[in-house]
């Protein structure tokens, strides 16, 4: 009787303890855009000066308005297919993998003006401030290309010793690239055009998105194995390493925010509180859609713009094989976009 009457005064006080509210997600999807036919995409490239955003769209750029969403219009002519882009000096650089090039287009017409040779995979690309150089991440072929957007001429090729995945610009003299092939961050000086360091990832396997604080000299590494690792951009030492979703393929920063974040193929944005130089905290993902695996920031705003599609699910293939479990439904590409919230 008693332990009954105990159970029956406890029920009565929970009931009267106030209800505590789920903590709303930290973004929220303000608008999709549809992009259509072709069926594949890459890298986007927030451009702060025009508020444009450029998307790798499969044999074309597709270049769209960051704040209204509007299609401005599209870089066509890599039948190989577009990954990286990039705007220096007036001018876009992307690629057609393929061919192993780099197109330099006008960002006013949006039509190509040249083409420049690269190497074989030719994917990321970074423009580089301080040497005022554009830099193409030549994938499986282990190489940067260096090009002058004065007159795009290639004034070095360097050999980062195996394959490798994206990269950013200290802004410093230095540029940092994922050694995918051999799980290391590879540091270049961009004044001499010379290797100064491959850091190993002792927990890292294949490292794909990085990202950069630089005010704190932090470098981002997402990892396939559901790890981003925090690195000292000055030593190469590891700092933190914190859990992410399943699919990661890039990583970027909010420098206003202080947030590092990866974007993943499982429909997940994993996002990273940087709270000091020393101290950070996962946050709780964010629900995107399936196969969001890239994106872009406006760190003005906060913005972020992933871009992904429908897709047909084959359930006779293990969810272990995503790439032939799912299969696109043919012209649903779309942008989505995220605001954070407002707190």
């Amino acid at each position: 009787m008693k332990t009954a009457l105990a159970a029956s005064t406890l029920l009565s006080a929970l009931l009267l303890l106030p209800a505590v509210a789920a903590e709303p997600p930290a973004y929220h999807l303000v608008q999709t855009i549809p992009l259509g036919a072709p069926d594949r995409w890459d890298y986007l490239t927030f451009d702060p000066a025009s508020s444009r955003l450029y998307v790798s769209h499969g044999d074309r750029v597709t270049v769209v308005d960051g704040s209204t969403g509007s299609i401005i219009g599209s870089v066509e002519g890599m039948p190989g297919g577009t990954h990286g882009i990039a705007i220096a000096n007036g001018k876009g650089y992307t690629d057609d993998g393929k061919a192993g090039a780099a197109t330099v287009f006008d960002v006013k017409t949006l039509k190509p003006i040249r083409t420049v040779k690269a190497e074989d995979d030719a994917d990321g690309i970074v423009y580089d401030p301080p040497s005022g150089h554009v830099i193409v991440i030549d994938g499986d072929s282990g190489k940067l290309t260096v090009i002058d957007p004065k007159d795009d001429s290639v004034v070095a090729t360097i050999d980062a010793g195996g394959g490798l995945e994206f990269g950013v610009s200290g802004e410093n003299g230095e540029f940092y690239v994922d050694g995918a092939e051999k799980n290391e961050v590879v540091r270049v000086d961009t004044k001499a055009n010379t290797v100064t360091a491959h850091w190993a990832l002792k927990d890292c396997l294949r490292p794909h998105g990085m990202a950069i604080d630089r005010s704190t000299h932090r470098l981002f590494v997402s990892c396939p194995n559901q790890l981003m690792v925090v690195l000292d951009a000055d030593t190469g030492a590891t700092v933190a390493s914190l859990p992410i979703g399943s699919g990661t393929d890039f990583a970027v920063f909010d420098p206003v925010r202080h947030r590092a974040f990866s974007s993943n193929r499982d429909g997940t944005l994993s996002i990273v509180a940087e709270k000091s130089a020393s101290s950070f905290e996962a946050l709780p993902a964010v629900q995107t859609a399936f196969g969001a695996r890239t994106m872009a920031v406006n760190p003005a705003t906060g913005r972020l713009y992933l871009v992904t599609a429908d897709y047909d699910t084959n359930p006779s293939i293990p969810e272990t094989d995503p790439r032939h479990r799912y299969t696109v439904k043919p012209g649903t590409a779309k942008l989505l976009m995220f605001d954070p919230a407002q707190r």
